[in-house]
């Protein structure tokens, strides 16, 4: 295993990403995604009782209640601040919380899905791209530039029109304008903000967003 950079501290914040191995896609059908938001809402949590593989089992009911004893009980490895899922990636703005945490939510999270797709899929091998990235947030201007650019991925990726966006299932950003429900701690960047709107705005001014790209550019990963 390669040695990791970038020093995984408690209550700091990380841009993380990873993607498929040899950039192959991660999700093929919208029962792919909604899988992987699952794990990713259950392993979050440091004391779940059992397996995904076991939970994935119980009725809807039976997994809403072992959900809401885990927000109630038990610490989480981490808090997710937003993401987006694309399909041959993925991106998380995480901020550690316990020794390891990113690592140990990557890990168990990964690790499930990978075991999912490949028994769905008929297929062997690794998923993802060895270890994934991660890039610590130095300033609380960079906090925000980088939530922008996790939720304006489908658009400057071209896969999703900027008029969709606000309906992209697979990105923290509905959550954030109350669009659907979710699992994130959107609470820390719309603290830099007076509004959701102030914050939708800051996201759809496209040309704000142009101009500060290339500042943010060693921030996006593909080059670490």
């Amino acid at each position: 295993m390669g040695y990791r950079k970038t020093i995984l501290v408690n209550n700091e914040i990380y841009h993380v990403y990873n993607r498929g191995v040899e950039k192959r896609p991660l999700f093929l059908t919208k029962w792919d995604y909604n899988r992987f938001l699952e794990i990713v809402n259950y392993y979050r949590f440091i004391n779940c009782p059992v397996k995904y593989s076991y939970f994935k089992l119980l009725s809807t009911e039976d997994k809403q209640k072992v959900l809401k004893n885990l927000e109630v009980s038990s610490k989480k490895w981490v808090d997710i601040l937003a993401f987006c899922i694309m399909p041959n990636h993925v991106h998380f703005l995480l901020k550690q919380l316990e020794e390891n945490g990113i690592s140990k939510f990557m890990a168990k999270t990964q690790n499930s899905f990978s075991h999912f797709f490949n028994v769905k899929h008929e297929r062997v091998g690794h998923l993802f791209q060895g270890a994934f990235k991660a890039v610590r947030i130095e300033s609380d201007k960079q906090l925000v530039h980088v939530s922008r650019y996790i939720h304006l991925n489908p658009v400057t990726s071209y896969l999703i029109k900027f008029n969709e966006l606000e309906t992209y299932e697979y990105s923290s950003y509905p959550e954030y304008l109350d669009n659907s429900e979710g699992f994130c701690n959107i609470k820390f960047i719309f603290s830099f903000f007076k509004d959701k709107e102030e914050y939708k705005k800051f996201v759809k001014d496209q040309a704000d967003y142009q101009n500060n790209l290339d500042r943010i550019m060693h921030l996006t990963l593909e080059n670490h």
